[in-house]
């Protein structure tokens, strides 16, 4: 069975950190691509961070470039984002996702195959 099940968001006051987790299992856990996305109420979900192949590649959206770090651990099939210095407009839900093959589209919702239920970050002002 497919599936992301992401973990490790919660409240933290401006400035702090969180690292989020993603465990997958079955065929979501793509080595090509995995991902991060995000989406506050009334907003479409936007791109955050993607991990490429092996590991050795990441990019990353311009507002959490420097402040993000994503990972992964192909060993217990899992994908991390650190975050650091977090502000009030990172409050958001975030999302795992993952596709078995690359795409230079990674920005895309629609080019993921697997999605997780999300874990919300909040950030008070």
């Amino acid at each position: 069975q497919e599936q992301l099940v992401e973990s490790g968001g919660g409240l933290v006051a401006a400035g702090g950190s969180l690292r989020l987790s993603c465990a997958a299992s079955g065929r979501a856990f793509s080595v090509p691509l995995m991902g991060w996305f995000r989406q506050a109420p009334g907003k479409e979900r936007e791109f955050v961070a993607v991990i490429r192949g092996p590991g050795t590649v990441q990019y990353y959206t311009r507002a959490v470039r420097g402040r993000f770090t994503i990972s992964r651990d192909n060993a217990n099939k899992m994908v991390h984002l650190q975050m650091n210095n977090l502000r009030h407009v990172d409050t958001e839900h975030y999302y795992c996702a993952s596709r078995p093959v690359f795409t230079v589209r990674y920005d895309l919702t629609s080019r993921y195959a697997y999605w997780g239920q999300g874990t919300q970050v909040t950030v008070p002002s």
